[in-house]
């Protein structure tokens, strides 16, 4: 049995999403849970589901992909080059197989940057870039405000470099409407715990430090104090991840068609 969890808010994508899932994912005779970020109820829903031991995935924006419009509401401009990761039992994958790079490869087709560019060993400040305050309760059992606090007195015991704060941009905050590669221009490395700022670093040359149960955890470092010697993974290492990612999301139509039940299936063997 195949259970969409709907939000109440009409304009929310995952009244576009979940026709596609409904469609292209196979009906296991079990309960098999789908949410759409963690508004509404869903917070609570998913800790029945894992209370009850059944099946949820998580759905929200992709990892490589062209960016939805966000406001006044959400809006999929591009159909064919938007995509979505559904994760298995939490709100990133980080486990699974690599498999062909045939799925990377397309999204370099479509003209989506899913490019390793090396890596640079220059810059002059760290940009501390938080998920959002639900998302940080959720995962880290703290608020955003406490999360942030506790990283700039960590940051501030290992370096003397700068340090500056990009939030999410949301309409009036002081990041709308401003370009994270502006802030990203003589950086030295980012410091998150979840938040998906992360591949606009690991693309454009700069290392991060990203919590390990996160999708950059296999290529990004943990420990604050190497700040100053960060990760920085060989090509062949951040080739491999980068197909792993391309494996984790998928455009509606895969939804649809079956594409994404039956490469999650592969990637789920245990």
């Amino acid at each position: 049995m195949i259970i969409t969890h709907k939000l109440k808010w009409d304009k929310c994508l995952s009244h576009q999403i979940w026709p596609h899932i409904e469609k292209g994912w196979k009906d296991e005779d079990k309960p098999v849970h789908f949410f759409w970020g963690l508004a509404g109820n869903n917070i609570a829903e998913i800790r029945k589901c894992m209370e009850n031991k059944e099946e949820y995935w998580f759905v929200d924006t992709g990892y490589l992909t062209k960016p939805i419009i966000r406001y006044p509401e959400p809006k999929i401009v591009d159909d064919k080059r938007t995509y979505f990761r559904i994760c298995k039992g939490s709100f990133h994958t980080n486990k699974g197989k690599v498999n062909t790079p045939e799925r990377l490869e397309k999204l370099r087709r479509l003209d989506i940057d899913a490019e390793f560019k090396g890596w640079r060993d220059t810059g002059k400040h760290i940009l501390l870039c938080p998920s959002s305050q639900t998302v940080t309760y959720q995962m880290n059992g703290i608020s955003q405000e406490d999360w942030i606090k506790t990283a700039i007195q960590e940051i501030s015991k290992y370096t003397d470099r700068e340090i500056k704060l990009r939030n999410k941009p949301r309409p009036g905050n002081k990041w709308w409407g401003t370009d994270i590669k502006d802030d990203l221009k003589d950086c030295y490395a980012l410091v998150t715990n979840y938040s998906l700022s992360a591949f606009d670093a690991l693309l454009n040359q700069i290392p991060v430090f990203a919590e390990a149960n996160s999708i950059m955890g296999p290529v990004t470092s943990r420990d604050i104090s190497k700040i100053e010697k960060p990760l920085r993974p060989g090509r062949k290492t951040m080739e491999e991840w980068l197909k792993f990612v391309a494996e984790n999301q998928f455009t509606i139509k895969e939804m649809a068609n079956g594409t994404a039940y039956k490469i999650l299936k592969e990637q789920n063997e245990n």
